[in-house]
């Protein structure tokens, strides 16, 4: 776990982890570069960043700045900045992405971004994640006359369907940004590198040094229809700690309680968990202490939803994934791993949030420990006519690079947007199959192997059948997820 992260919004000065080596290289060329063992003195394409000045991003910013100081032109040439993007009412969204909002940060390719992410579970237990949070207070703000987020996913603002609220819950997570990216087009790729991750530490000075976080075995949970135990249904909040000083490296279950009907402060009642934000009134509630014995859970920081804008709608509900990523929900997405997306709309437009602690693949019940974390990104954008023979060309899906690996993410459907249609944001709902999943992350693996590789056909299914892991993802975001995993070790006798 990394160390605490700071408060005051300023970015700490960091140690290039992984960005002083090329993560995209040409195919051919020696064993070495087709491996991706390229000696760093080979490979001046991306060189190692010095530490950046740092440039606070504030309000004039989020309503529409240049994202620099001084009024600097954030797309002029120079060397690479270092920003930070505060998470508050002004720069997040809340259930949605969209290629038609405003961007709360405009950067370059080869520019740094602290970035604050708020989980939209911390009112679960509001004394612990949101009480004396300047930032998450400001998100969170919701009286019986005012929200200051008032929009809360894709849906009407109207509330018309449902009666829930603004944007219906159709989209769930609180997403920093987004950050438009200069001279981004359809066609090109954006990489992001995740170069560090902090827990965000409770405010709250009964707390100190300490983050918390949520589980909600809810109503969208794989287990749902299928409990042993009285009363069923029934939806369980576990609230876990976690070390905010890095000194552990596990979290541990704290209490956990039943899900009763909440009030709104506009007066609606929530008899499930249909609508995030909605404060957990504990006087209603029977917690449960001293559970899960001495259980401790590994930490793995990473980001459950990150991904540029679609260009299929103007609104689109931040839970089902996408050719664009979005709420891929893989535990590996963390410190030290590297996202390639297909830029769909101009800007690139990133987003990032669902900050977890720990989640397991399949992410069964619904959701994983809903926490709030800081990272450092490195953003650095690939133009459409410098993708020939690099392993990025035609990268039309999600992909993720690690140290150790390659991991291509299969859906339901690729890009269910397109395929389901004008409906396609409650069709995904009903049609979602680990089937599906299985046969797209099958395709994108044989694309991965034939033209990064240059391999057959034949070749490449075998080489999948005896080298690379299949795993579920997630079975609760709408469309449903597996993963390829691909270990880079398989090529190293390239190298030798």
């Amino acid at each position: 776990m990394a160390g605490m992260t700071t408060r005051d919004n300023a970015p700490r000065r960091i140690r290039p982890t992984h960005n002083d080596r090329p993560s995209i290289r040409k195919r051919g060329g020696s064993c070495q570069e087709r491996t991706g063992m390229i000696p760093r003195e080979r490979d001046t394409r991306h060189r190692p960043i010095a530490p950046l000045a740092p440039v606070v991003v504030g309000l004039a910013l989020a309503l529409g700045g240049t994202g620099a100081e001084g009024g600097t032109d954030p797309c002029a040439a120079g060397e690479p900045r270092h920003y930070t993007l505060p998470a508050n009412d002004k720069t997040v969204n809340w259930g949605y992405f969209s290629k038609s909002i405003p961007p709360a940060l405009t950067v370059k390719s080869g520019d740094m971004v602290t970035i604050e992410t708020l989980t939209h579970h911390a009112d679960d237990d509001y004394e612990r994640m949101i009480k004396g949070d300047p930032g998450a207070e400001s998100v969170y703000t919701w009286d019986a006359k005012h929200k200051n987020v008032d929009r809360r996913g894709a849906g009407p603002m109207d509330a018309s369907i449902h009666g829930r609220g603004a944007g219906e819950g159709f989209g769930v997570h609180i997403l920093t940004g987004p950050i438009k990216v200069c001279g981004a087009e359809p066609g090109d790729v954006l990489e992001v590198r995740i170069l560090d991750m902090h827990p965000r530490p409770s405010a709250n000075p009964d707390y100190a040094g300490k983050t918390f976080g949520s589980n909600a075995a809810a109503w969208w949970g794989f287990h749902y229809k299928h409990l042993i135990e009285k009363p069923k249904p029934r939806e369980v909040i576990t609230i876990y700690q976690v070390d905010a000083t890095g000194q552990q490296d596990w979290a541990r279950a704290v209490y956990n309680f039943r899900w009763v009907p909440q009030t709104d402060p506009f007066g609606v009642v929530h008899e499930t968990i249909d609508y995030p934000g909605v404060r957990v009134d504990h006087s209603l509630v029977k917690e449960n202490h001293d559970i899960l014995g001495e259980a401790r859970i590994p930490v793995r920081l990473h980001f459950g939803t990150m991904g540029v804008a679609p260009a299929e709608a103007d609104m689109v509900d931040s839970i089902p994934p996408s050719y664009t990523g979005g709420n891929i929900d893989d535990w590996r997405i963390g410190k030290g791993g590297t996202m390639y997306y297909p830029v769909a709309v101009e800007g690139a437009l990133l987003s990032v949030g669902d900050p977890h602690a720990a989640q397991g693949d399949s992410e069964l019940d619904g959701t994983a420990i809903e926490t709030s974390l800081t990272g450092v990104l490195q953003i650095v954008l690939h133009k459409k006519d410098e993708l020939a023979g690099t392993v990025v060309e035609g990268l039309d899906y999600p992909l993720l690079e690690t140290g150790d690996e390659w991991v291509v993410h299969g859906f339901s459907y690729a890009n269910y947007l397109a395929e389901l249609g004008p409906g396609a944001q409650q069709e995904i709902y009903a049609n979602s199959s680990l089937d599906k999943a299985m046969v797209d992350a099958f395709r994108k693996m044989r694309h991965f192997l034939m033209t990064t590789r240059g391999l057959s056909e034949d070749e490449a299914i075998s080489l999948m059948s005896v080298a690379v892991d299949f795993g579920v993802t997630q079975v609760v975001d709408g469309n449903w997820g597996i993963h390829a995993t691909l270990p880079k070790r398989v090529f190293a006798g390239d190298a030798e």
